[in-house]
Formats: C-alpha cells, structure tokens, sequence
C-alpha cells in the first residue's frame, strides 16, 4: 500500500472515531445505524480494513458531514473548520463536479429522448 493510501486510511480512522464520540455513539450503536458489523467499524478506527464507497456514504449521512470531510484533520473540538480554505476550496470543487455531473446527465438524457422518438 503506498504512503498516500496509508495516510487516508489511519485519517479516515481517526476522524469516524472522533465523530462517532461527538455523537455518543458506541461502535456497535454506529454499526447498528449504518447497518454495518460492529468488526468493520472496529476494522475501519483499527486501520484494518479499507471501505466502499456505499460505506463511505453511510458514515458520512450518520455522522452528518460531507464525504470528503472524513479525509480532512479535524480540530480537537469540532468536525471541521467551515471557515479553512480548505474546507472552501473542497466544497466548492465539490459543488462544481456536481453541477458537471447534473449538466452531463441532462444532456445524456435529453439526447436520448431524441433517440427513442
């Protein structure tokens, strides 16, 4: 596993365990919500394990943060900074794949109907 990967995945650890504690949630009481095992919430905080995207999506909709900020060093106190540059920058380039994404499917889809007339 290259160096990079390994950073992500002891940081993705340490902040779903931070977050987890925010909320007063044991590990088996996130793994319930997410519809998880309680072992692979013990195997993602442990490093263990790496995780899908759908679980990804999980945590992040219980934890109620965007996915992006499960990779991003959180203060002691808070789940994130809203006013870091890097915490902008992020959602922007977030906002701006989305309306890429919605502008490709609308196009997809309106050269489709086209199609089937």
């Amino acid at each position: 596993m290259s160096e990079t990967m390994a950073q992500a995945k002891r940081l993705l650890a340490i902040n779903i365990k931070k977050m987890r504690k925010k909320w007063g949630f044991s590990q088996e009481k996130l793994a319930e919500i997410t519809d998880l095992s309680a072992q692979t919430i013990s195997d993602i905080e442990g490093c263990r394990t790496w995780v899908s995207d759908k679980t990804l999506e999980k945590l992040a909709s219980v934890l109620n943060v965007d996915i992006f900020q499960l990779f991003i060093p959180q203060n002691e106190d808070s789940t994130g900074d809203t006013n870091s540059v890097l915490y902008k920058r992020l959602t922007k380039l977030g906002t701006t794949i989305k309306d890429d994404i919605d502008k490709r499917l609308e196009h997809f889809y309106s050269s489709e109907k086209s199609f089937f007339k």
